[in-house]
């Protein structure tokens, strides 16, 4: 990057193709979705063409916090986290914003994504006719275009052009204000929402998948990790003692269980 605010077209052009892939819904079958849904993958990609693989994942996992709780009731999510990342990524490593800060960009992003994807929807609608004649006539060749062809061409011609033009021309403007601006008070307010998205979004998890009975593991998951944060311990070694733990549970559930059974 050099100092430099700027996304080549090489990036954008990348950037953009990427993401219209995934929005396709089509790119490696039902991995697809879970690309869309987390933006995790998108942030490695990002990460690679600006070479920043590690700082575009700290502040990709701080994104993918917020919406840890999101799901797509029909299929429809209220914001597009893959789109979130592709943007707002770039903004924060071109300019320097910490990762918090990053995550109020990402959200009003990824709600404009949402909408995006909404108008691709409603231009699949038409696309509908083909695969309804070709269900009448019983003619496969006709099925598959109007059920994956056409639609995966709807999303590369709307999402190639509007992510081109956002990345290469809008990520720049924005890094760049930030960058000029980052001692102010209002990127302070931005990392203070920021820090504050991020607990909605665990505590919507909870919410959605937790039960009572579980919340002391996962608090005692989150306490041994602030107790142990500068013990130099990797995410490898909270796993395995993460999956020796659920493995205790689990077995002392299953004897017990089977004791009731025997009862």
């Amino acid at each position: 990057m050099n100092g430099q605010v700027s996304v080549s077209v090489f990036q954008a052009l990348v950037l953009a193709i990427w993401i219209a892939l995934i929005e396709s819904r089509s790119l490696l079958g039902a991995a697809t979705v879970a690309l869309r849904f987390s933006p995790l993958m998108t942030g490695l990609i990002v990460g690679i063409l600006f070479g920043d693989v590690t700082k575009a994942m700290e502040i990709t996992a701080a994104i993918q916090l917020i919406y840890m709780g999101v799901f797509a009731p029909g299929g429809q999510m209220p914001a597009e986290p893959c789109i979130a990342a592709a943007i707002s990524v770039p903004i924060a490593l071109l300019s320097g914003m910490k990762p918090t800060a990053a995550i109020a960009i990402a959200v009003p992003v990824g709600l404009l994504g949402g909408y995006l994807y909404q108008f691709r929807l409603f231009l699949d609608s038409f696309v509908n006719k083909i695969t309804e004649k070709g269900v009448e006539e019983v003619n496969k060749q006709k099925i598959f275009m109007g059920a994956i062809v056409v639609p995966i061409i709807v999303s590369l011609v709307l999402f190639i052009p509007f992510m081109f033009i956002a990345l290469k021309f809008g990520a720049p403007v924005i890094a760049s204000f930030v960058k000029n601006s980052v001692s102010t008070e209002i990127f302070h307010i931005l990392s203070v929402i920021g820090g504050g998205l991020v607990s909605i979004g665990i505590a919507t998890t909870i919410y959605v998948i937790g039960k009572k009975s579980y919340i002391p593991f996962f608090l005692s998951g989150y306490f041994i990790a602030v107790v142990c944060a500068n013990a130099g311990l990797t995410m490898l070694t909270y796993a395995i003692f993460g999956a020796l733990i659920a493995s205790v549970f689990i077995l002392v559930r299953s004897e017990a269980s089977f004791k009731n059974g025997e009862e």
